[in-house]
């Protein structure tokens, strides 16, 4: 998919949280090759809304692994924490649409409840906020400070993806309503996703297979905004060799170690290999790899992968 001006856009959007690892480094290579053997341009977007876990100086270290392994960007980069102003008139938008609303459950309380859980076993929200009378909700506000949801309807949602193929899920049954803006006021990632997506003009959107199910909680607000729909493409995971999800807090494959034990050509080429681009892993630049990207090479399931 292309732009008003026929050019594709993507993005990185890391969130600046800790040393970025080798999941982070796939996912951003497979969505700047994606654009740029599509001669597209590429926004970077520092997802640091979350003032508890993201740092100016994570945002630094995020560049210079970007520039060391040989990924460039477009314009200057953009920080979320700067742009709250645009997420409270998206939801100040929603709220005169009389789709928002508290919602006083504590962690623990929708843990206990007796929801619906999906096949997964992700809870799914049953709504219950959503049922308190206006009396009910002046009682709570005196003793808790809310978040705040969206309803969703009954409603199935479907995209193609990619990758992946048709993915589709029903909002009410398979997600419930979800938070648009935190108790302590951060607006939430999905929120503030589809306001940068449309505001930067991104056309495509390249990110790992955990979110695939965010999609059409994001399609949702996307119709209620207003917003253009990008198309998507989620790319499998890569997993610690015992199954985990590679993870920032315990370090797995974290940049820093890696930087020490090969060059970033290398550490491409290990990259590009799993990809399927390359017979072997082989030192090799990413612009050099970009007359050998495609779509239809890349694995749709999750790689397992040893210590390097």
């Amino acid at each position: 998919m292309s732009g008003p001006s026929g050019r594709v856009v993507g993005r990185f959007a890391p969130s600046p949280s800790g040393r970025m690892h080798l999941g982070n480094l796939w996912a951003c290579l497979i969505a700047w090759l994606s654009v740029r053997s599509a001669g597209g341009s590429v926004v970077l977007r520092l997802e640091d809304l979350d003032p508890d876990r993201c740092r100016r100086e994570y945002c630094d270290q995020v560049m210079r692994d970007l520039e060391w392994l040989g990924l460039d960007w477009d314009g200057a980069p953009v920080y979320q924490s700067a742009r709250t102003e645009l997420y409270a008139a998206a939801f100040a938008q929603l709220e005169r649409q009389g789709l928002v609303y508290p919602c006083f459950c504590t962690r623990a309380e929708r843990l206990a409840a007796s929801a619906p859980h999906r096949s997964d076993g992700v809870q799914v929200y049953d709504g219950r906020c959503r049922r308190l009378s206006a009396a009910e909700r002046v009682g709570l506000a005196k003793t808790r400070r809310p978040a705040w949801r969206v309803r969703v309807p009954d409603r199935k949602y479907a995209f193609t993806d990619l990758l992946q193929g048709v993915f589709q899920e029903n909002l009410e049954r398979d997600c419930g309503d979800f938070i648009l803006r935190r108790s302590d006021g951060v607006y939430a990632y999905q929120l503030a996703v589809v306001v940068d997506d449309a505001a930067m003009g991104v056309t495509q959107v390249v990110r790992g297979r955990d979110l695939l199910d965010s999609t059409p909680r994001q399609n949702y607000l996307q119709d209620l905004l207003a917003c253009p729909r990008p198309e998507y493409g989620h790319v499998p995971l890569l997993l610690a060799a015992d199954g985990r999800r590679l993870a920032k807090r315990d370090r797995d494959q974290e940049l820093g170690q890696l930087q020490k034990q090969c060059s970033a050509p290398e550490l491409v080429g290990r990259l590009a290999w799993l990809a399927g681009l390359i017979d072997r892993p082989e030192g090799i630049t990413p612009r050099e790899l970009l007359p050998l990207f495609a779509w239809d090479k890349l694995p749709r399931e999750d790689i397992r992968i040893g210590p390097q």
